[in-house]
């Protein structure tokens, strides 16, 4: 418990970081950039796709009603508005991944240079593992959420499966990206076993925090007229958790994998 309390003052002190706040605004200049270079090349074919398809749907028919009322034209906002509502959450999806694949390892180098430096890098994880291992971890998080889908017509479970599943993907995916470069393969697995129950409670604990850029988002996309501003703070939201999130695995992981050497170094001796 002390390790579990320990590693979470700190990760929410290394928020604070400016080095680690400019990685969590990342997000938002990359959408910035995606959507200015897809505005610029594809919007107008975009407005034009969304309005004829609109057009060709029942809302042709009370567009058409509406026009004929004398209170004009609404399809070109509409359209507008309905490519904006598409594209963003593609932009959103693939800024977070990139950010994802570049912030995990800038803070977990964070760490340890700041309080781990004298810790030897033993390389136990490849990038090409890690991703082989996340997902795979996806693939069977996936199917235990199909498989559970029935208990979540009972109210309480529907509250407690879901994030137990998610607890464990986020558990499993950061805990080994925390330790694949410090830790060998055996070290590793013998973390993993040992605070299987503390890792696992981090990814829930950070997971329920998770749920609460999503009801930013949903404002945003509800109230149109407030789209612009809840929606990147939903986003920097997003980033913010989940730099906190990877910032408590790796003091975790790291502090655990010091006392796993510490009790290795004390045993030689002896042995």
């Amino acid at each position: 418990m002390q390790l579990l309390l320990d590693s979470f003052w700190r990760a929410g002190a290394y928020c604070l970081r400016p080095r680690v706040i400019a990685l969590s605004l990342l997000p938002l200049l990359l959408i910035a950039v995606l959507a200015l270079g897809g505005g610029y090349f594809y919007w107008d074919a975009a407005v034009q796709g969304m309005r004829s398809l609109l057009d060709a749907s029942v809302m042709g028919l009370i567009w058409n009603w509406w026009q004929g009322t004398g209170l004009g034209d609404p399809r070109s906002v509409m359209a507008q508005m309905m490519v904006i509502l598409a594209a963003a959450p593609l932009l959103v999806l693939v800024s977070l991944l990139i950010v994802a694949l570049l912030m995990t390892p800038a803070l977990v180098a964070l760490v340890a240079q700041r309080r781990f430096p004298q810790l030897e890098r033993k390389r136990g994880g490849s990038f090409i593992a890690s991703v082989a291992w996340s997902l795979g971890s996806t693939v069977l998080a996936l199917l235990a959420l199909l498989v559970s889908i029935p208990l979540w017509l009972v109210p309480p479970l529907v509250l407690i499966v879901p994030p137990l599943i998610w607890g464990w993907l986020t558990y499993r995916v950061m805990a080994f990206d925390a330790l694949a470069g410090h830790a060998s393969k055996q070290e590793r697995q013998e973390i993993l076993r040992r605070h299987r129950t503390s890792l696992l409670g981090i990814g829930i604990l950070t997971g329920y925090l998770g749920a609460a850029p999503s009801i930013l988002w949903a404002s945003g996309v509800v109230f149109a007229a407030a789209f612009f501003v809840l929606v990147p703070l939903a986003i920097w939201g997003y980033t913010l958790i989940f730099a906190f999130s990877s910032l408590w695995f790796t003091h975790y992981g790291l502090a655990a994998l010091q006392s796993l050497r510490a009790e290795a170094n004390d045993a030689t001796p002896a042995a």
